[in-house]
């Protein structure tokens, strides 16, 4: 006679030998080679590139380097309080600010000229959604960011939301949400007590996010029906989360950081996009 203990058992074990699915494995991975680093102690919150220099972003600072020989070109300090990403558009750097982790949560768009580092424009969100940590634009000439809340400072401001509140959104012509999406639970466990901290547009046409510390590029996209985004993919990178930049002039370049107590590094590399249906 069977007992229904040891069918049981037999069924797990049998259940265990099964190949996991595609929904339980999670988005297909693409992969990255480290092309080159540079020390850099501005490289704190995020990076910006153009065709010949990038540019390291610190809370209250910008600064400029060679993307050939990593000297310094120059270098903006201000009165800007949490600087977070940066992106150059025609000679201009845009970049999330905002008063992290102060509450309510104020954000702006800060620009400057890339040639002269001179501070060009401020453009304020005033109390919005989150704290603004990335903006980009896609090949269309849209622009689009994150407004990040954060679990790790959810009890010192009990009026803002934890990480399942942070909103991905699309702006019109004049810096206003015209529409919104929340991120998928698998990815939010991916940002722990943080957030989505970077994100660039790739010359596939798809959207990259970062986190706040992991050494990954997410993949998302839009979805048919609903407000939640699709993770569809992941490329293992070497970053450490926070900013990032696709370069534009060569195409498949990723610049990043990793943050150090002692200073910090830019990394370049070229990404591998995985397969996507």
């Amino acid at each position: 006679m069977i007992r229904i203990q040891d069918l049981w058992v037999a069924v797990m074990v049998f259940a265990a030998t099964l190949p996991v699915a595609a929904e339980e494995a999670g988005p297909p991975q693409g992969s990255s080679d480290l092309l080159q680093r540079f020390p850099v102690k501005e490289a704190r919150q995020g990076v910006g590139v153009d065709a010949d220099a990038f540019y390291a972003v610190d809370n209250g600072a910008i600064a400029k380097y060679d993307k050939k020989t990593g000297a310094l070109l120059g270098k903006w300090q201000g009165d800007a309080i949490h600087l977070d990403s940066a992106v150059v558009v025609d000679g201009r750097i845009y970049a999330a600010h905002s008063n992290y982790p102060a509450c309510p949560a104020v954000s702006s768009v800060e620009i400057w000229d890339a040639a002269t580092l001179k501070h060009i424009g401020s453009h304020s969100l005033g109390v919005q959604r989150g704290s603004l940590t990335w903006i980009d634009q896609d090949a269309k000439g849209v622009w689009w960011g994150t407004f990040a809340n954060y679990d790790g400072i959810f009890g010192k401001c009990p009026d803002a939301g934890g990480t399942d509140h942070t909103q991905l959104v699309r702006f019109d012509g004049n810096w206003r949400v015209a529409e919104a999406w929340a991120f998928p639970g698998a990815l939010l466990e991916k940002f722990g007590d943080m957030s989505n901290s970077g994100g660039s547009w790739g010359p596939d046409g798809r959207l990259y996010i970062s986190g706040h510390d992991r050494p990954e590029l997410y993949i998302v996209e839009l979805p048919e029906i609903g407000a939640t985004l699709r993770w569809v993919g992941t490329v293992p990178i070497e970053i450490s989360g926070q900013g990032f930049a696709f370069d534009r002039t060569q195409p498949g370049l990723v610049y990043g950081i990793i943050r150090r107590m002692d200073g910090g590094e830019v990394t370049v590399s070229r990404v591998a996009p995985p397969g996507i249906n």
